[in-house]
């Protein structure tokens, strides 16, 4: 199953009078990176819910946060720390001395210092609370994988499309071979003329002349090797592994063999063909960097 690397996906639920939501979003990135935001006290779960991930997706720029919707009993209680609030009092009147100021700490200021307040709530047992998480997590990442399948399927329709157009102007080039071959047998010819006339020429030096012009010609092996490739782009998108990362690698083995077949037959038609094909590969891999 082909699957995108963008997505969405969110799920909510329940948890000792308390509401959980979780919300999943993913752009293309060439590894797994996975981005959290979560209650502060259940930051601890981060690297276990950061497994639960991974075991569900392999590529992508994905964003996870986790809201945390209080009950009446998961209320925090807020408290007030007198010996704090005195510290910052005696060293700002320290520093007014200093600085022979008039100025004061208002309270206002003192307020946000840190520690004079804080927030103060009942310890709870992250191994219970990872496993209520890890099930709304399970269900947003069931979502999101969803809409990546249904992206994902239509990626590899456009691809098919892209790839039978390929195939087409391989055939055609195909059909031309013969008589391409022709003309290059009559230019082969005349080359054994001319050395043949040319005075002291050997017969080893004609023999490795002719040798070089067949080779340059012969493009059996890039026909067997792009068809051979097409087969497998085909398997890719069969699959129900993840095929981004060879679909890009099989992408740069076609524009390989394409150039190749370009250079050896320089032939008007063979290179719109070759031209065709390019322009198609360049479609693919457009859509293989959106692909898992």
């Amino acid at each position: 199953m082909v699957r995108s690397m963008t997505g969405y996906g969110r799920a909510s639920g329940a948890f000792e009078g308390e509401g959980i939501a979780v919300e999943l979003s993913a752009v293309n990135h060439r590894f797994l990176e996975c981005s959290f935001r979560l209650p502060y006290a259940w930051n601890a779960l981060e690297s276990a819910l950061r497994e639960t991930v991974k075991r569900q997706v392999s590529r992508g720029k994905v964003n996870i946060t986790v809201r945390r919707e209080r009950g009446p009993a998961g209320k925090p209680s807020f408290r007030f720390d007198p010996a704090v609030a005195q510290e910052y009092i005696n060293a700002s009147r320290e520093l007014s001395s200093l600085m022979n100021s008039t100025g004061a700490l208002s309270l206002d200021r003192l307020m946000t210092l840190e520690g004079v307040f804080f927030q103060e709530e009942e310890d709870r047992d992250l191994e219970v609370v990872n496993a209520a998480l890890a099930d709304v997590l399970d269900r947003a990442l069931e979502q999101f994988n969803h809409t990546r399948e249904t992206e994902g399927a239509a990626l590899a329709t456009d691809i098919r499309g892209q790839l039978a157009a390929m195939r087409e102007a391989l055939a055609s080039i195909e059909v031309q071979l013969p008589g391409i071959a022709s003309a290059y047998e009559e230019r082969l010819r005349t080359r054994v003329a001319e050395l043949t006339a040319e005075a002291g020429m050997k017969e080893d030096r004609i023999a490795l002349e002719l040798a070089m012009m067949a080779d340059k010609a012969d493009v059996h092996e890039e026909v067997v090797r792009l068809k051979a490739h097409f087969e497998h782009v085909d398997d890719l998108l069969n699959s129900k592994e993840p095929i981004g990362r060879e679909l890009n690698f099989l992408a740069q083995e076609i524009q390989r063999e394409s150039n190749t077949l370009g250079s050896k037959l320089r032939d008007i038609g063979v290179t719109k063909e070759v031209l065709r094909m390019k322009i198609e590969l360049e479609k693919l891999r457009e859509q293989a960097q959106n692909i898992e």
